[in-house]
């Protein structure tokens, strides 16, 4: 399909594609989920040059409209699902709160000994056994988020005995265990998808993530789960409410 540029006007002709682009993601010439043109077919649409094409495509991407998948193309972005942090609700109470339809699947179950990184979060030496569960979910069959959790096996013996799939694990902890959370340690960085995490999500390697880390502590103190939350950036964006005197950054 060719277009017609006003190569008279004032307007730049980056902003004149940029409006063209944005006038057809809006009348659903290209649905979410879609692959666009690519920036050599968009060249050849417009009659201007690759930079300029690139530079419009990489405006799109950083207002969210568009994404890009290394190796795949660039896709029109899915509408993005708010979620408030898990330390205030869970993630998938949050979607079925919201009317989806969740699934998920439990990729490991297993008493292993502590990885390295776990030992300091949930203060246990490296002979002492902990719980791995990792949990995929998904809203109609797309993946969103993958879950891994530890859980020390000295306050949660028959864990492997219980259900984490159709029960969510704060749940099980809480009325099997008498393991609750009273205070949370968050923290939230960007990372790239691993080639296994790409894979999972099915969002490719090196596509930006979110990682939610959860470190939870019962009434006396003691830490009792370690969580790495990753959500995929295409999919969902986190929300964070705080109420009382806020400071400014």
């Amino acid at each position: 399909m060719q277009y017609e540029l006003d190569r008279d006007s004032i307007t730049p002709l980056y902003v004149q594609i940029g409006d063209i682009i944005r006038d057809g993601l809006s009348r659903g010439v290209w649905k979410p989920g879609e692959r666009i043109p690519s920036e050599s077919e968009l060249q050849e649409s417009f009659n201007v040059s690759r930079m300029t094409v690139r530079g419009v495509v990489s405006s799109l991407v950083d207002e969210g409209l568009l994404q890009r998948v290394p190796g795949k193309g660039t896709f029109v972005a899915q509408a993005k699902i708010t979620a408030s942090s898990p330390m205030y609700r869970g993630i998938r109470e949050q979607l079925e709160r919201m009317g989806y339809k969740t699934q998920t699947e439990l990729l490991k179950f297993e008493k292993v000994l502590p990885p390295r990184f776990t030992q300091d979060a949930l203060e246990v030496a490296a002979d002492e056994s902990v719980f791995e569960i990792v949990r995929l979910r998904k809203i109609e069959d797309q993946p969103v988020s993958l879950h891994r959790s530890w859980i020390p096996a000295k306050f949660a013996p028959s864990l492997l005995e219980c259900d984490v799939v159709d029960e969510q694990l704060c749940t099980v902890l809480g009325d099997e265990f008498g393991l609750r959370a009273t205070e949370t340690h968050e923290t939230l960085e960007a990372v790239a998808a691993s080639e296994v995490e790409g894979e999972i999500l099915e969002c490719g390697e090196g596509v930006p993530l979110l990682l939610l880390e959860d470190t939870l502590y019962d009434e006396r103190g003691r830490a009792f789960e370690y969580t790495k939350l990753l959500l995929h950036g295409g999919h969902m964006k986190v929300r964070f409410n705080f109420s009382g005197e806020t400071k400014a950054f």
